[in-house]
């Protein structure tokens, strides 16, 4: 009885709980002497938890009972919104991204990215003020199953696939075919 109620416990039991649930008479302390030797050199043990009792895997086996797990978070809006400018317009600056997005860029959004090691610190722009700058990671890529950033869907691809919208780019028409390739110059900046 002691066995049974040890072992469909999810929580440890004491003595006096255990003197409650058996016959009158009963001595659980005594069956806990006996489970203690017949369970010792076995895969799962009767062990004493503070003032209770309980049945648990023995210590050189508890790396059977791990169970690893990948946690899935979502980014949010704006961190797929930074990481595509980021991507698209690499090596960028804090600033850069903020004048494509129209909004200030939180640091969070940005240490989000760089916990997740989807992108890195750049070289820093020669510029006044030498800002950083962003650019993506080998990891980046591996998770889109890019070989380079120059992999990215175009313009076109990007239509295609139904994720723009059709309307007329802000100052002009719609662009031409022509216009959905690299536009000379943007070699420089990616990356090596």
């Amino acid at each position: 009885m002691v066995e049974a109620i040890l072992f469909a416990s999810a929580d440890p039991v004491t003595v006096a709980e255990l003197e409650a649930r058996m016959p009158h008479g009963s001595d659980p302390a005594e069956a806990l002497v006996l489970l203690r030797r017949r369970y010792e050199g076995r895969g799962v043990r009767v062990v004493r938890v503070g003032d209770a009792w309980a049945i648990r895997t023995a210590p050189d086996l508890g790396f059977l009972m791990q169970k690893e797990t990948v946690e899935t978070r979502k980014l949010s809006r704006a961190a797929i919104e930074t990481l595509a400018i980021i991507a698209y317009h690499q090596p960028c600056t804090r600033a850069e991204i903020e004048e494509i997005r129209g909004v200030a860029v939180s640091r969070g959004t940005v240490d989000q990215l760089l916990e997740l090691e989807w992108i890195r610190f750049g070289r820093r722009r020669m510029t006044p003020g030498r800002p950083v700058t962003y650019v993506v990671t080998q990891g980046f890529l591996d998770h889109f199953g890019l070989e380079s950033a120059r992999d990215l869907p175009g313009l076109k691809e990007l239509r295609a696939a139904g994720l723009l919208d059709n309307r007329p780019l802000p100052g002009g028409g719609l662009p031409s075919d022509d216009d959905a390739e690299a536009p000379e110059g943007q070699s420089e900046l990616f990356e090596d």
